[in-house]
């Protein structure tokens, strides 16, 4: 395993990079030599400063990123990299010193362009498909990495779970990484052989430029459903985060799943702006009228999850997927029409896949037991818990049990609809606890359960999360399926700011032998 130590590039004068992000150079009572300062590196955490480091310094939401500017350049960072505000506030700090800083009307917008001037365009000497939705983004972004993989490619993956890339792997703490950041990772990439990189990109992740000036191969579209409506206010506001990647700055092509109604509005809309191929992909639905030039692809549904792609110029994909539910065939669809829009042809995939799609996700429909069956899932939204509930039904033998709760400092709106679903379609309810950060979770959970009222499931609170798991696998029989909800991959919990450990699979094996323990004395007795 190759250890992952953030990238440095060729020294870049000041003058050359204000000039490509549009900064002016203020160098105080620096002198004209100073406008000669160079940088070989770019960071926006002060605690890894480091001598010949750009600082970039962002307005956030409680405090500007220039407050830490100084510990930056105590660290060794050579210059800084701001708004006028953030200028004032440094200025105001350093008293009498004098560091050059680069001013600009955007420092968010200019991060990644200084960056990936500074590493030399790594994006530029990879393919690279980004996935973005509501649901499914990490399931398709393991997809598209698999099949590359397959295809003999050198492929890296970042998203929501980890950061996979040369060689390394290690945990992700956001599904996109700061701009920075993502440059660095994607000159370490191409440093190691890497030929591709698979992205997840959040809806607040474009808001905030992190990928750009990154210029995707293949953009996908899941789907659009409620969900972070905390940070973007409304619907339409989220769907305009989602669609922004689908422009000529950010995507070449795109593939999109026209099964909703944001998907068929979304394909109408970019489908005149990219100057690449456009696809449509139908799973659940018809194709629509499509725009000029775009290509339909229907997925047409054979035994289990085995289905056959078509395509309206004439292609032609039978393949399969190993992960349960319609939904995994959406994605497993999804996956395979952005490598083939790529550039691959269907024989190709044919030939690397005989065995179909069938990456390893953690956390996402993650089998722990057989008997009774135990599934771990990411689930956190009301069509994914659906989606879930619906694919386990056909093969649970007894009860569908399943323990949910919601997240806090999120979409408060959510949580009844999460609640009624949950009470619709499972058998046995559990309402737990989830991450509530600085919200009461007494409160969260009240929210939840009042969903559940209407319907005849019963509903059981327990607030503990580790004692909700231990609760239902304990009360099950061998031919239930027990479904945890809402974390999937997810290793801490949050507290009112405290961070706990807490993962729901090692919970879940826990209670497994504690189970077994119980029923061999049993059988003992």
């Amino acid at each position: 395993m190759t250890d992952y130590t953030r990238q440095t590039g060729l020294f870049t004068q000041l003058d050359a990079l204000a000039a490509a992000v549009g900064a002016t150079v203020d160098v105080g009572d620096g002198g004209p030599e100073a406008r000669n300062a160079a940088v070989e590196s770019v960071t926006s955490d002060s605690r890894q400063a480091r001598p010949g480091d750009l600082f970039a310094a962002t307005p956030g939401e409680k405090v500007h990123g220039a407050a830490f500017a100084v510990s930056a350049i105590e660290a060794g960072a050579n210059a800084v990299l701001t708004d006028a505000q953030g200028r004032d506030i440094l200025r105001r700090d350093l008293g009498g010193r004098s560091v050059p800083v680069l001013v600009v009307d955007d420092p968010r917008a200019a991060v990644g362009k200084a960056a990936a001037l500074i590493l030399g365009e790594p994006a530029a000497d990879l393919d690279s498909y980004a996935v973005t939705g509501t649901n499914g983004k990490t399931t398709t972004a393991y997809m598209v990495e698999s099949i590359l993989g397959a295809l003999g490619r050198k492929p890296g993956l970042i998203g929501t779970v980890e950061i996979r890339l040369a060689g390394m792997s290690v945990p992700a703490h956001l599904t996109t990484p700061m701009p920075d950041e993502l440059q660095s990772y994607l000159a370490f990439h191409r440093r190691g052989g890497g030929t591709d990189v698979v992205m997840e990109t959040s809806s607040h992740a474009l808001v905030q430029g992190r990928s750009d000036p990154v210029r995707f191969t293949v953009a996908g579209f899941t789907n659009l459903t409620q969900d972070h409506l905390d940070f973007h206010g409304t619907m339409e506001r989220y769907y305009q985060a989602k669609a922004s990647l689908f422009t000529p700055e950010r995507a070449r092509n795109a593939v999109v799943s026209v099964d909703g109604e944001y998907g068929r509005r979304l394909l109408a809309e970019c489908a005149p702006r990219l100057e690449g191929e456009v696809a449509a992909l139908a799973v659940d639905s018809g194709l629509p009228d499509l725009p000029d030039g775009v290509v339909g692809w229907k997925a047409l549904a054979l035994e289990g999850s085995s289905f056959v792609l078509e395509s309206t110029d004439g292609r032609r994909l039978a393949t399969s997927t190993s992960l349960p539910g319609d939904f995994n065939v959406a994605n497993a669809a999804l996956a395979a029409v952005m490598v083939m829009t790529a550039g691959y042809s269907p024989d190709e995939l044919a030939r690397a896949l005989p065995a179909g799609i069938n990456p390893s996700v953690p956390g996402r429909m993650e089998v722990l037991n057989a008997r009774p069956r135990v599934i771990v899932d990411f689930a956190h939204n009301t069509e994914a818990l659906v989606n879930a509930m619906k694919a386990l039904r056909p093969s649970t033998e007894g009860r569908l049990v399943v323990l949910t709760g919601s997240a806090g400092d999120r979409d408060k709106g959510k949580r009844p609809a999460m609640g009624a679903a949950v009470a619709r379609y499972g058998d046995f309810v559990y309402i737990t606890d989830d991450d509530p950060h600085d919200e009461d979770p007494a409160v969260i959970r009240a929210a939840v359960i009042e969903g559940t009222r209407g319907f005849d499931t019963p509903v059981v609170e327990i607030a503990d999360r580790s004692q909700a798991i231990d609760a239902a696998i304990a009360e099950a029989s061998e031919r239930d399926t027990i479904l945890l909800a809402g974390r999937g991959h997810e290793t801490i919990q949050e507290v009112a700011g405290v961070p706990i450990e807490l993962d729901d699979r090692v919970e879940a094996r826990r209670a497994l032998r504690k189970r077994a323990r119980v029923h061999d004395g049993e059988e003992k007795a």
